[in-house]
């Protein structure tokens, strides 16, 4: 029960990587509150984590806009009383260069990754300063750090991400907040799926890639959601800025 008592908020936590780590943050004694777009969905999370004992609630909110976000953070206050980890997750994915990409994909990508994480940031933060502790978990991308064919706004997003966290372990760490990155590689998620779509070719062609990883297979949202759960807990007490590579190794192309 590393997270015994401590109350989480997770982002974009209905499905893949935000929900593998609801359930798990939940099933090590955290209080949890599911955060997105998807109320069906979101609903189904906070069901499977009442079912297995824990203690949950779902808060429909769109990252976009910092009234939802003001919102997200006050509705999980009145429910648990505080906020001791932020997991900024919400994300979403259009493949497009730069001059395919439209004006409103590019938006709709810089803000629920980047804005997002800047405003749930924003309204969690002065509770955390106030009691003296807490921590905040990005999750970006391997793609912010080294950029995929393709993928303008959202490399560059994810990228922002990085950024955003080491400049918030500075301003904040002398007020016991830490704030750390997880980079993933490909995960099998919904995003995923996807990005197989868009690129014309089949889920078995696709998964065929795992073997230009040292480690020979695809990435889950559990392996995420385990290193989230080691930067919520005291075990990472002396890590913040940190940005985390959990790609398997990488691909060829890295």
């Amino acid at each position: 029960m590393r997270l015994n008592r401590r109350v989480a908020v997770i982002t974009g936590g209905t499905s893949g990587i935000g929900r593998a780590m609801a359930l798990l943050f939940a099933q090590e004694g955290a209080r949890v509150a599911v955060t997105g777009r998807n109320e069906e969905r979101g609903r189904k999370v906070v069901s499977e984590i009442e079912q297995a004992g824990g203690s949950a609630i779902f808060v429909k909110s769109d990252v976009r806009f910092a009234e939802e976000c003001r919102r997200a953070v006050e509705e999980t206050v009145n429910a648990f009383e505080s906020i001791d980890i932020l997991c900024n997750n919400a994300g979403v994915y259009y493949r497009n260069s730069v001059v395919d990409c439209t004006e409103e994909e590019w938006d709709l990508q810089v803000d629920i990754m980047l804005k997002g994480t800047f405003l749930m940031s924003k309204y969690t933060l002065p509770l955390m300063i106030e009691k003296g502790s807490g921590v905040i978990i990005n999750i970006s991308s391997a793609c912010g750090l080294v950029g995929e064919d393709k993928g303008a706004a959202y490399c560059a997003a994810k990228g922002g991400v990085i950024t955003l966290t080491k400049t918030m372990a500075k301003d904040h760490g002398h007020q016991g907040v830490r704030v750390n990155c997880i980079c993933p590689g490909d995960t099998e998620t919904p995003m995923l799926f996807e990005d197989a779509k868009l690129r014309g070719v089949t889920w078995e062609s696709y998964l065929k890639d795992s073997s230009s990883r040292p480690l020979g297979r695809i990435g889950q949202p559990e392996d995420v959601a385990k290193t989230a759960l080691f930067l919520a807990s005291d075990d990472s007490s002396f890590m913040s800025g940190a940005v985390i590579k959990l790609d398997g190794g990488g691909k060829k192309t890295y």
